[in-house]
């Protein structure tokens, strides 16, 4: 039993499919952090130089003060609209990485799908595929002209 659901879990876990989810998980949450610093680093800093030095993450809108009088103690309310300004800026750069990547794929999977284009070299199992329907297609047309002739006599 054990070694069985141990099986499965290998043919689950070495699947191409999983590879290639925990290869993109991994490439994403790099990607994450490279755009956070790039947000907070690179662009927002001149953004805070044409807005009089504004630091766009500690920038809220309070809507009760805090209170701490020593014996009660009330945490503030507030509106953090910095951080979600800052967490715009990235859903817009990381949206704008995605649409140039898909676009650079897309044009090139429209390359290697052009029949016309021979710099593309063809796969082997999309060669043998190819060879197969033509061979498929012959046995049909064979197979109509025999039928065509014996109908005939």
């Amino acid at each position: 039993m054990k070694l069985r659901l141990f099986k499965e879990f290998k043919e689950f876990a070495v699947k191409g499919n999983m590879i290639d989810i925990a290869i993109g998980v991994i490439i994403g949450t790099a990607f994450n952090k490279v755009i956070d610093v790039l947000v907070k680093e690179v662009f927002l800093p001149p953004l805070s130089l044409l807005t009089d030095g504004i630091n766009w993450s500690n920038k809220k809108l309070i809507l009760r003060e805090a209170v701490d009088n020593g014996t009660t103690k009330i945490d503030e309310v507030a509106i953090a609209y910095g951080k979600l300004f800052e967490v715009f800026v990235d859903f817009l750069i990381i949206g704008f990485t995605v649409f140039l990547v898909v676009k650079f794929m897309n044009s090139i999977k429209t390359k290697a799908q052009d029949p016309k284009n021979k710099t593309v070299v063809t796969p082997k199992d999309i060669e043998l595929l190819s060879r197969m329907t033509e061979l498929l297609e012959k046995q049909v047309a064979i197979a109509e002209k025999n039928a065509t002739n014996n109908s005939k006599q």
